[in-house]
């Protein structure tokens, strides 16, 4: 077994308006000893903005801002700016987050070179409606018949009338490009699937037609063992090591006193990271302190970023919808115990 150590709460929430209900589920981005961390502030009506914090090492805080650095400023997010992820490549920052106007909660980029001014590229997942989804998964007999469970939304207007999109979201770009494509995950429930593309312009109505239409094609990860048994989704951005892509992620499974959110580990192939190497068969922490335990959300081990000090990895996550945490494990620890689960 891997020994995970319990780094403790990094951020709470404050008095300022914008984050005066909870802090959570962080983009994180290390760069020499700083780590920059672009984290979801949510006040009073579940109005979200990403507020901003620098570390000095992996654990110490020594800047916050008291304002938020990302807020609401399209329709297509005018309830929330959610769950950010950041990844460097080349001279740009990749920022993705779910996009939330109070109906729908889609995948959308933004984009920058100073970690100061971002340009938002807008929403980048597919926008369909339930009912477009499900008839182009059917068309080719695929087997999907998980992906229609309650837990994906069937109408296609709200009582307003407003369209109602697919859920996608936990969208995470591969922190380089692989064989000149860049790569990121998404999460249509209860799976994690992948998307290529030579450039951000060929997501394109009838680039997202053809991926459903052999969707089952791009699922890589499936819920496998009991502590996944319900869904799972992409958190961190992918960890390049000698032996593949390090992916931790979150995974679900339903109890009689509700959802149990663990952190999960898994290994994907370098130059071809739909192939799965290797996965934890059990999670690689899960609940247990009070802080993850009780919260907004009860029961809940959220992770999205991690920060690489020595062989050290730490692990940022969201605990119980109402802080940040972190979690600390040897990454050759890790990676050894991965491989000995090879597939």
């Amino acid at each position: 077994m891997i020994v995970v150590k319990r780094e403790g709460v990094i951020l709470e929430k404050t008095d300022f308006a914008f984050e005066n209900e909870g802090v959570m589920n962080p983009a994180v981005i290390a760069e020499g000893e700083n780590v920059h961390i672009f984290y979801r502030a949510v006040r009073e009506g579940n109005y979200s903005t990403i507020g901003y914090c620098r570390l000095e090492g992996p654990l110490k805080v020594v800047h916050r801002d008291k304002e938020p650095l990302l807020y609401p400023q399209f329709d297509y997010e005018s309830q929330g700016v959610e769950d950010p992820r950041i990844v460097k490549i080349g001279d740009t920052y990749y920022m993705t987050y779910t996009a939330y106007d109070g109906v729908s909660a889609v995948g959308a980029l933004a984009l920058t070179t100073d970690l100061k001014h971002f340009d938002k590229q807008g929403i980048i997942t597919s926008q369909f409606t339930y009912s477009k989804f499900e008839k182009l998964v059917n068309l080719k007999g695929h087997y999907t018949e998980k992906y229609f469970r309650t837990y994906n939304k069937r109408e296609s207007r709200s009582n307003s009338g407003k369209k109602i999109y697919l859920p996608d979201k936990n969208l995470v770009f591969f922190p380089r490009k692989i064989n000149g494509k860049l790569y990121f995950l998404h999460r249509i429930k209860p799976d994690i699937q992948l998307v290529s593309v030579e450039k951000m312009e060929d997501l394109t109505y009838d680039f997202w037609i053809n991926y459903f239409l052999d969707f089952t094609q791009h699922i890589i990860l499936e819920p496998k063992y009991d502590h996944e048994s319900s869904y799972i989704g992409a958190g961190c951005p992918p960890i390049e090591v000698p032996e593949g892509w390090l992916m931790i992620y979150h995974s679900v499974h339903d109890t009689p006193n509700g959802y149990v959110y663990s952190a999960s580990a898994a290994l994907l192939a370098i130059d071809n990271p739909a192939v799965e190497i290797a996965r934890l068969p059990y999670p690689l922490f899960f609940p247990e302190t009070d802080y993850e335990l009780n919260g907004v959300v009860n029961k809940v081990c959220f992770p999205t970023g991690t920060a690489l000090f020595g062989d050290t990895l730490y692990i940022y996550y969201g605990a119980a919808d109402k802080c940040i945490a972190c979690a600390s494990v040897r990454i050759k620890d890790l990676v050894k115990e991965l491989i000995s689960h090879k597939k």
